[in-house]
């Protein structure tokens, strides 16, 4: 297994129906909903921020709040 470019951890804030087939995970939450400020929300898993929107198998278990890690790796071809 390559070794990942980049990782971070985020938790799920809405998981969408896509198709009978799949699923998307989202977090577009970047900016500090619970205060209502512009402060970008970073933490020790997510340091800069990040968000994330992937489509995903359905059958996966995963839903919103679940914690969930990221990860990004160059694979050779």
């Amino acid at each position: 297994m390559a070794k990942p470019a980049f990782e971070f951890i985020g938790d799920i804030e809405f998981v969408a129906n896509i198709d009978a087939d799949k699923d998307c995970l989202m977090n577009q939450t970047s900016k500090n909903q619970e205060s209502q400020s512009d402060e970008i929300v970073k933490n020790e898993g997510n340091p800069l921020g990040l968000w994330f929107n992937i489509d995903i198998p359905k059958g996966h278990g995963l839903q919103a709040g679940d914690l969930i890690r990221i990860t990004v790796e160059k694979v050779e071809k």
